[in-house]
């Protein structure tokens, strides 16, 4: 049976980067995969089609929470391999089914888990970024400041899809600040966890994917996992956005998805008063991770 791996991340730190990565270790043909032809056609946890399709339900005429309540059923279903069976996967799919997630680890209304637990997936993968690199980021991309960014990151009831008003492509997901987020994942202990940072898929990306897969029970060959990281690498991911498009890109003139990628760009990009909010509201989260604060850092950049 196909096994499911979360990939869990607060927006903006690198989650489709890894879904590159790993689309990748299955290029053929000597040619990187195309940005708009990965091939898990869920694609991300909250997506509103898989639901309708495999629930027979019309979710349009649910409110949030009455999807919530249902939405465990729904990653039983993926689980037993309903996706395998009736939502059009390859044949040749490989043994691991890897999930982008943006919810954080909740319970329903009903209070179980809204992923199913283990009856959900595997375990997960959880990617986090420098809250400081992240705020830039998720305010390019969805067309808000750097300061509304902030003071979304530092919301506890934030959330994505929320409105009662109109009906998203996507189901709402809970995102109780960068902190919240990734503590939700950190520290449930319904499935296994594997945590790996932005930084160090920059610093080492080949021994930070080979871990990563070894984890999740996906073999791949040192030959695999190099090619995928030399044809995911940014420059090729952003080169195709250039001349492809890419479904993800923001909708604006000269809007980008893949923009810099950097490590440590918040330092050309964040006020000082920007970056010590972040700090002020993030602090015990990034020392857990080891995200220095800035007085401790060097004055060169990290690249």
């Amino acid at each position: 049976m196909t096994r499911t791996i979360w990939l869990a991340s607060y927006p903006k730190s690198g989650n489709t980067w890894f879904r590159m990565l790993v689309a990748n270790l299955s290029a053929k043909d000597g040619r990187p995969v195309d940005i708009n032809d990965l091939p898990e056609r869920s694609g991300i946890a909250s997506a509103r089609e898989a639901f309708d399709h495999l629930m027979l339900i019309d979710s349009g005429l649910l409110t949030h929470d009455e999807i919530d309540c249902l939405r465990p059923r729904l990653y039983e279903e993926f689980a037993r391999g309903a996706e395998d069976d009736e939502y059009d996967v390859a044949e040749d799919a490989p043994p691991v089914r890897f999930v982008k997630v943006h919810d954080a680890y909740t319970l329903t209304p009903k209070g179980e888990p809204l992923l199913a637990g283990r009856r959900g997936a595997d375990g997960a993968i959880v990617i986090a970024r420098d809250p400081r690199d992240v705020a830039p980021s998720f305010a390019n991309h969805y067309r808000s400041s750097i300061d509304e960014a902030v003071a979304f990151m530092s919301d506890r009831d934030a959330g994505f899809c929320t409105k009662t008003l109109r009906q998203h492509i996507q189901l709402r997901q809970k995102l109780p600040g960068w902190s919240g987020h990734i503590a939700s994942w950190l520290d449930q202990t319904d499935i296994p966890v594997h945590l790996i940072r932005y930084e160090d898929m920059a610093a080492d990306t080949i021994g930070t994917l080979g871990r990563a897969l070894a984890f999740a029970g996906r073999a791949a060959t040192d030959e695999e996992i190099s090619r995928a990281v030399a044809f995911a690498d940014f420059a090729e991911l952003r080169l195709q956005e250039r001349d492809k498009g890419f479904r993800e890109t923001p909708v604006r003139p000269g809007g980008l998805f893949f923009r810099r990628g950097e490590v440590g760009g918040w330092r050309d990009e964040l006020t000082a008063e920007q970056v010590a909010r972040i700090e002020a509201a993030h602090a015990p989260m990034m020392r857990r991770l080891g995200y220095e604060p800035a007085d401790a850092m060097p004055l060169v950049r990290a690249i």
